[in-house]
């Protein structure tokens, strides 16, 4: 039985500002209504009956995985990595669970962050493959390219090997003229990074080219502990991990890899440029979401997250504006956004981490307001969710409720809070605070103090084993 392995980690930095380290792109809804994570599961049902998916994130990303993973009632196991290791580590775990059971599923491995629109060709290129993958071959999906494109990479075939291919070779990302060689010979296809094979299959592959992987994940998962919807490995061990891809681990030095094309309409939205491809746009080629108005404009992504955006006579740009950044650049340059991150974690700016509105796994906030000594923040408290009870030692903070219904803890008290009441918390004071309804909690909360910084809070109790809010 196939056994999905999603992997939902990476920080996305090429779709700044939309996708940020802290919230990158497969948690954002970028084609269509689900996220890409949501998407991604959601396009397995065509599969059929399947073994409970395992889920690969970050400490950090832990909480935006099972909230929406449990939006489409779809869980299944999440294990989480310490720290990032790249693809060959992170699989081998999800190997390693899946034969702690006895079973030896076939591994469908995804990437949380692709658009594939051709559903029904993605589940027929899967099921085909099956037969190989159970013979012991390790299945790499090769995409059957469309345009000589320079932002992948490619697999070279050789000679037929049931429904696919023996791979020659892997080819990094080339120029264009070559991508135009590729293309006409009709031998290569594009490197989707999915992958079918059995979980017994895989870790014997990697034990012989690369031991020293496979000896770290097998002792970062001996002492293995469960904790809510998550799975967590040994920390000391992992760290331990050597980082590599699956592609330089084993599919490049294994002589079992096979490639079966996949002409499924795929994307790995790596760009602004490949969003604009994938996405529906108007008569004049134009991808425009949100408050967007335009004349005489063509060619151009526009995305506005509630500002308007007027474009008068422009072609070919990529415009995205979120509540703390502008990007304009024009289409030929967003493989270079990684210039403009690199710029802003040089000058410590934040901007390149996380947006002005943060989520948490009780909610979200958004910083509304901040000057010398004080910040106002709305707050959206989740219904059933409960914020850590905490103290500060340098503000003090007041709350106002805007709608919904507040359980506060204040010192030695604890009350309801409708709309239009408030509650004032000094410097020092335990306080915590809950939503006992069924509907959002909105607050707004101004912070007054000599240092208002995230990392003043001493967490006393908390719902979600965080260390840091």
């Amino acid at each position: 039985m196939i056994k999905p392995v999603i992997m939902a980690g990476g920080s996305g930095t090429r779709l700044w500002p939309l996708s940020r380290a802290s919230h990158p792109k497969q948690f954002l809804s970028l084609y269509g209504q689900d996220s890409m994570l949501q998407a991604t599961v959601n396009r397995l049902s065509g599969l059929g009956d399947l073994e409970p998916s395992v889920t690969i994130c970050n400490e950090e990303h832990r909480f935006f995985v099972a909230e929406q993973l449990r939006d489409i009632d779809h869980v299944g196991s999440i294990i989480l990595e310490p720290v990032g290791r790249n693809t060959a580590p992170a699989i081998a775990l999800a190997a390693l669970s899946s034969l702690r059971d006895g079973n030896d599923p076939l591994l469908l491995v995804l990437a949380a962050d692709h658009v594939i629109l051709n559903e029904p060709n993605f589940t027929e290129s899967i099921l085909r493959a099956t037969s190989l993958a159970e013979e012991g071959k390790l299945v790499t999906f090769g995409i059957v390219a469309d345009s000589p494109q320079v932002g992948y990479g490619y697999i070279k075939r050789w000679a037929v090997e049931g429904i696919g291919f023996r791979v020659e070779s892997f080819v990094e990302k080339p120029s264009i003229d070559v991508a135009q060689q590729y293309l006409d010979s009709g031998g290569y296809y594009w490197n989707s990074g999915m992958f079918l094979f059995k979980a017994s299959s895989y870790l014997e592959e990697l034990e012989k080219h690369r031991p020293d992987i496979h000896s770290a994940c097998m002792l970062a998962m001996q002492n293995v502990t469960v904790d809510r919807d998550f799975l967590r490995v040994d920390k000391i061990a992992f760290e331990g991990c050597p980082s590599d891809s699956i592609d330089f681990a084993v599919m490049e030095k294994t002589k079992e890899a096979v490639v079966v094309p996949m002409d499924a309409s795929w994307s790995d939205i790596g760009s602004w440029t490949s969003l604009w491809s994938a996405s529906e746009k108007d008569s004049y080629g134009n991808s425009l979401t949100g408050d967007v108005i335009a004349f005489d404009t063509n060619n151009s992504l526009i995305r506005s997250d509630g500002k308007l955006i007027a474009a008068l006579g422009v072609d070919d740009l990529i415009v995205v504006s979120t509540k703390d950044s502008l990007l304009i650049a024009h289409k030929d340059r967003v493989q270079d956004v990684k210039l403009i991150t690199d710029k802003l974690m040089k000058d410590s700016r934040t901007e390149w981490e996380s947006h002005r509105e943060v989520y948490r796994p009780w909610g979200k906030y958004d910083s509304v307001d901040n000057g010398e000594r004080y910040q106002a923040k709305r707050i959206t408290v989740n219904p059933g969710a409960k914020l850590s009870v905490q103290m500060h030692h340098h503000r003090a903070e007041h709350w106002v409720v805007v709608s919904g219904t507040a359980k506060v803890t204040n010192g030695d008290k604890t009350f309801l809070l409708s709309e239009n009441e408030s509650t004032y918390i000094p410097i020092g004071t335990v306080h915590a605070l809950e939503n006992p309804g069924k509907v959002l909690l909105e607050i707004i909360e101004v912070q007054t103090g000599s240092y208002i910084g995230e990392d003043d809070i001493v967490r006393l109790g908390d719902l979600y084993g965080r260390v840091a809010d």
